[in-house]
């Protein structure tokens, strides 16, 4: 099954310009090694959401048990970023 509703999903700059891509966020740190390697950073995190939305939300997803968020969906694919890398990453969602 596809995301419900991927065409408006809200992917808050600040998760990743902050988080996902800050190579100086206490835990997101780690995961800005991950993204920089695919060519990602804190001043192209603009690609990273139009590269989310253009390839991974397009994938297949999986519904999980819900969270205290609503129906819970993971979509695990893959992510080339501008760099010309490309690897495997999964993603959670949450709806409604």
């Amino acid at each position: 099954m596809k995301l419900p509703n991927a065409d408006i999903a809200i992917i808050p700059q600040e998760k990743l310009r902050d988080y996902l891509t800050s190579t100086t966020h206490p835990i997101g740190r780690f995961k800005a090694v991950f993204f920089q390697r695919l060519g990602y950073t804190d001043k192209n995190w603009q690609e990273l959401d139009v590269d989310l939305r253009e390839q991974h939300l397009k994938l297949e997803a999986v519904e999980e048990a819900p969270s205290t968020y609503g129906r819970k969906f993971i979509i695990t694919g893959s992510l080339k970023g501008p760099a010309e890398y490309e690897a495997v990453v999964t993603s959670v969602w949450s709806y409604g």
